[in-house]
């Protein structure tokens, strides 16, 4: 995101998923090894993940260390989530109303080793590129606010410190997606509004975008404050939007292997014999269904609330998902506004019973995931509250499952 800086009472019976009290706080996810995603495919030009790793290094301009530690992460794992210390904001957050103010040049951001070496890559695709402001200097992007003549823009880039992640090759592919969805937007326009692709370096992994004029529906995973109540049905409109919009089927990929998730937490204890059977069921009913174009990480955080209308933005995990995996994602980040998870609820379950099936596999996944991410130790209160609270939406969505299992 460039504008700050992938488990219920039977659904016959109740329209909605009864969320658990609310808390005072949230507390930022703990960098933690998430659930796998499936195991990106070879290249077209056949190379394995390694070397294109290596490649991915060489046209950055970096160097792997010597003493870098294996990667001990499955063969697509998803990048655990930013903690919200990990990159430096430079600008403070907009509250809502509040007028725009003329945002400031701060030399000192733009000259650090990591910003220069990203403004480098910048200036070969774009040499009119002035650079403006540092929104984000994290380990695993940089976003350099700036223009191009008059028009203000947005430099997304790798950090050169992602070399050192044993996550690298995940983030390069990442990256990559993301180039090949901004491109392929290009001809075929989605009918939701993101930001305007203007140039793209796919093997330095640079990407520059319109900056979108905006403020984030949120600024964490989990907010304190949802939106109002306005901005969450024109958030959940544009959302829905995107899923029933068709583009041809090969511009997207599936993202998500279902069955290797259901393993995966399994076998580590977060579903139970009975919780994965439940789930292979309903997927075994969804086997020859449709599915959905999706954002695949539709946080409020990844969404601006413009004059406009709703911007989306971070299309990293965008593809092919069971239908409503955006709608668990939102479900899953919004236990404290009970009617935003009713009006969820409800759309998930407008498309009838394959509909509700699917959303219900959805959000059991994003849920472990979620409590993955959270239940570390040395958790402080507040963590625990939040681990308290998925625990229990975790409950609802298998108590949910297990009456759809008993329908069929």
């Amino acid at each position: 995101m460039y504008s700050s800086a992938t488990s219920p009472t039977p659904i016959a019976t109740r329209t909605a998923l009864r969320p658990p009290t609310a808390a005072a706080g949230r507390p930022g996810p703990k960098q933690v090894p998430p659930p796998s995603r499936p195991a990106v495919p070879r290249g077209a030009d056949g190379r394995s993940a390694d070397a294109r790793g290596q490649a991915a290094r060489t046209a950055l301009g970096l160097r792997s260390p010597e003493t870098a530690p294996p990667a001990t992460r499955a063969p697509g794992a998803r990048i655990p989530a930013a903690r919200p210390g990990d990159g430096r904001l430079l600008r403070p957050p907009m509250r809502p109303g509040q007028p725009a103010v003329q945002e400031r040049i701060d030399p000192s951001a733009l000259q650090t080793p990591a910003v220069r070496a990203a403004l480098a890559g910048v200036s070969r695709i774009c040499p009119a590129f002035t650079p403006r402001q540092v929104l984000r200097e994290g380990s695993r992007h940089i976003l350099v606010a700036g223009t191009i003549g008059r028009a203000p823009v947005v430099a997304k880039c790798l950090a050169p410190q992602a070399v050192r992640s044993e996550y690298f090759e995940q983030l390069v592919a990442d990256f990559h997606h993301e180039v090949a969805v901004y491109r392929a937007f290009v001809r075929h326009r989605p009918p939701v509004r993101l930001p305007r692709l203007v140039a793209a370096d796919h093997d330095r992994c640079v990407l520059v975008m319109e900056r979108v004029p905006g403020r984030p529906a949120a600024r964490e995973r989990h907010p304190v404050n949802a939106p109002t109540p306005g901005e969450v049905r024109a958030l959940l409109t544009a959302v829905r939007t995107l899923n029933l919009w068709r583009p041809p089927t090969d511009v997207f990929q599936p993202r998500l292997d279902y069955q290797l998730e259901i393993a995966r937490y399994h076998s580590v204890g977060q579903l139970t014999d009975r919780d994965a059977g439940d789930l292979r069921g309903l997927l075994h009913g969804l086997g020859h269904g449709p599915l959905q174009l999706c954002h695949g990480d539709a946080l409020l955080s990844n969404m601006l609330l413009a004059p406009s209308g709703p911007v989306l933005v971070d299309w990293e995990q965008a593809g092919w998902y069971l239908p409503g995996y955006d709608l668990a994602v939102l479900w899953s980040v919004l236990s404290g506004d009970t009617a935003a998870r009713r009006q969820i609820s409800q759309l998930a379950q407008s498309g009838g019973t394959l509909a509700r099936d699917a959303f219900l596999v959805n959000l059991v996944l994003v849920l472990m995931r979620e409590i993955r991410l959270y239940d570390v130790p040395g958790a402080g209160e507040e963590q625990r509250i939040m681990i308290r609270r998925l625990y229990d939406d975790a409950a609802l969505a298998r108590r949910a499952v297990r009456a759809a299992v008993g329908t069929r």
